[in-house]
């Protein structure tokens, strides 16, 4: 699913989020020619995922310090989250039926997300 919002805090909206579902982050640029080529595919795709993951696009003009932690060099770089980890990469424009492939491979089932559950003693 996506949701256009601006990021506020990358530890819950995508570490955290990513203990129970998959999170794809676009890091992007607008003056990035393939960036704007690449988001509308994204964007699509994510909201023909339903709840299987979420999207999370991070401007690297506004947001430079997460670009340098995760070593963005090149934009568009998309960076799968699952259970607070990268699971998985490209840098790119890929056409679309290249990213579903990708998100094929990528994107674990349901049950290869570990859940982080309280435990209730009894």
């Amino acid at each position: 699913m996506y949701i256009d919002k601006e990021l506020i805090d990358f530890q819950s909206d995508v570490i955290e989020a990513s203990k129970s579902t998959p999170v794809l982050v676009d890091f992007w640029a607008s003056w990035c020619g393939p960036c704007v080529y690449l988001s509308p595919t994204l964007e699509k795709l994510a909201e023909e995922a339903g709840d299987t993951w979420n999207l999370i696009k991070v401007n690297t003009e506004s947001q430079q310090d997460l670009a340098v932690k995760y070593g963005i060099r090149s934009i568009p770089n998309v960076k799968l989250f699952v259970n607070g980890e990268i699971s998985g990469e490209f840098i790119g424009a890929l056409p679309e039926e290249e990213i579903k492939q990708w998100l094929e491979l990528n994107i674990p089932k349901y049950s290869e997300v570990e859940r982080v559950e309280e435990v209730i003693p009894e």
